[in-house]
């Protein structure tokens, strides 16, 4: 597990970041229904059958109605994609079901409680994988593939959340999220500033510092590559630490994306230069073989790549026309 992934574990190992999770991020009727005042964290280590353990992200259930009917909330985070992460999510839910029928931990009515499996992902592309196990597996028509399963998990990708609306109304996990994206020291210091005042109280303490020590460990260093940051120990540490910096760490952020821009634009510059140039000695070769080369061959040069180049290149000495360098 990354150290982002452990972070987030962290993280989310409080109640009031999955509350502000499942309330600001999952549209769905039923969450209404939920009491909050209920969540309890479940253990997430398992021993599946072939004994080889398998240490779950986070698993929470929280009462659902007014009976007893309880919602687990399996919660996965992922800071890289993964082709295959429904196949782990029906593992996973699989190993959960076989530990609570091994405990009783049943409904009224005897059956298994329903379970969100939720995947946080926090990657830079978009996630792009299959989010229902069926999407995997090849469909054999004639009655087989009525069989297929179908276990379908929700996806909550981070740059694609808006979180501007649940950042106005005191939303934790909104203001992580909003940290993720921020790309300035002020806009990082303004969500710091909310989350002093959000989590001043005694008993908010553990989470207060799990936010530091994200920030102080991941995100910083995430941004800042190289640079030596502060010892913090508190919330109001890292805000008074911004505000002190602001200046100098805006300029050292600018800094380095001239440095990564002005570098990737001397690789590509250098990449087209060669590429122009292996053209223009591939025209000349062609022109003392064949002579004046027609509109439809440069057309063809034009829009040809490196690769294509040099296999056209082969063909130049033993070709008999300039029709059969371009077959």
């Amino acid at each position: 597990m990354t150290a982002h992934d452990n972070s987030y574990k962290l993280l989310f190992s409080h109640a009031s970041m999955v509350e502000d999770l499942i309330k600001g991020f999952v549209k769905e009727a039923w969450v209404d229904e939920l009491d909050f005042s209920t969540l309890e964290k479940v253990s997430g280590s398992f021993v599946s059958d072939d004994l080889r353990d398998r240490e779950d992200d986070i698993i929470w259930r929280v009462r659902w109605g007014s009976g007893w009917l309880y919602v687990y909330l399996l919660i996965e985070f992922q800071s890289r994609s993964d082709t295959y992460m429904a196949v782990r999510i029906m593992t996973y839910l699989g190993l959960l079901y076989q530990e609570l029928i091994r405990q009783k931990k049943l409904t009224p009515n005897n059956k298994l409680p329903p379970v969100l499996p939720l995947v946080l992902y926090n990657g830079k592309s978009r996630w792009q994988e299959a989010v229902d196990v069926a999407e995997l597996i090849e469909v054999v028509p004639g009655g087989l593939e009525k069989y297929r399963p179908h276990l379908r998990y929700l996806l909550l990708d981070e740059g694609a959340l808006d979180e501007s609306e649940q950042l106005l109304v005191r939303n934790l996990a909104a203001a992580l999220f909003r940290l993720e994206k921020s790309r300035e020291p002020g806009d990082m210091q303004e969500v710091v500033a909310a989350l002093v005042d959000w989590l001043k109280a005694p008993e908010q303490t553990g989470l207060r510092r799990a936010f530091t020590v994200w920030i102080k460990r991941v995100l910083l260093p995430g941004r800042m590559p190289g640079v030596a940051i502060p010892e913090v120990s508190e919330l109001q540490e890292v805000k008074t630490m911004l505000a002190e910096r602001v200046i100098e760490w805006t300029e050292e952020w600018k800094q380095q994306g001239l440095q990564q821009g002005l570098q990737q634009g001397l690789q590509q510059g250098l990449q087209q230069g060669l590429q122009q140039g292996e053209v223009l000695l591939f025209k000349r070769l062609l022109s003392h073989r064949f002579g004046l080369l027609p509109e439809w061959a440069l057309s063809r040069l034009a829009q040809s790549d490196q690769a294509q180049i040099e296999q056209w290149a082969d063909r130049v000495l033993d070709a008999k026309s300039l029709e059969e360098v371009f077959q």
